[in-house]
């Protein structure tokens, strides 16, 4: 009888004792998807036979999570030539991708943009679309993207609202061995009911890493209005090159 006592004592306790975790057991900590930053700057003096200046400032930041891709960014640049000014931008934009799958996406974009010499007060451009990666990989990216834009804009002192088109394409490639990458984007924006008001926007650059925080970069800024302010030209392109770093 005392034998089977103990026996059902030892199964009770065995039923209801808590279940314990194994030494070995690893719990996985949720992934993380950190803000990606850099801000750089540029600096070209001249004195002597000529005067000249050019400084630039820039900044962007993104984070990408596997359903979410945000993009923000501002730049600026001002020079001068034998005390003139001849430069005199002020550009932000922001993105929002959201990805439907690995690769198909739908945006919101919103871009403003600032060009004393050229005649341009303001121009703000805001509208939704949808994208592609054609290729999505750990060094390689291509997307392409087309959507409809809102513009507001004075130029030459003249206010104006229109619809546009937008057509976009933007490429990344990184060096892995070498600390370094390339990238372009090109847009088009003409306006719908007027094919010969567009504005075509270009970059193209490449950066190297000094070390891991810093890096140098030099891109090529092109910026095209078929319609420009009276007395302006419609090309506008500016070589920059300077010190960035990641934060």
């Amino acid at each position: 009888m005392k034998k089977k006592i103990a026996i059902l004592l030892t199964t009770v306790a065995a039923l209801t004792a808590p279940a314990q975790t194994t030494t070995n057991q690893i719990v996985q900590p949720p992934p993380k998807y950190p803000w990606n930053s850099t801000a750089g700057a540029g600096l070209t003096l001249t004195r002597g036979n000529s005067d000249t200046l050019l400084a630039t400032v820039n900044v962007q930041t993104d984070r990408k999570t596997p359903k979410n891709e945000i993009t923000l960014g501002a730049d600026s640049a001002y020079g001068e030539a034998n005390s003139i000014e001849n430069v005199d931008t002020l550009h932000g934009f922001g993105q929002y991708n959201y990805l439907f799958s690995d690769r198909f996406f739908g945006y919101v974009r919103v871009e403003a943009l600032h060009d004393g010499i050229a005649d341009l007060q303001y121009r703000i451009t805001a509208g939704p679309g949808a994208g592609y990666y054609f290729i999505k990989e750990t060094n390689t990216t291509f997307a392409g993207e087309i959507g409809s834009s809102f513009v507001t804009e004075r130029l030459g002192g003249m206010d104006q609202n229109y619809e546009t088109l937008r057509l976009a394409e933007r490429y990344e490639y990184k060096f892995a061995n070498y600390g370094a990458r390339f990238w372009e984007n090109v847009e088009v924006l003409p306006q719908v009911n007027k094919f010969d008001n567009y504005q075509l926007n270009a970059e193209a650059g490449v950066e190297a890493s000094l070390t891991q925080t810093i890096s140098l970069k030099t891109f090529l800024d092109d910026n095209f209005n078929n319609e420009p302010a009276a007395g302006r030209q419609k090309n506008d392109v500016k070589l920059v090159s300077g010190i960035s770093v990641k934060f």
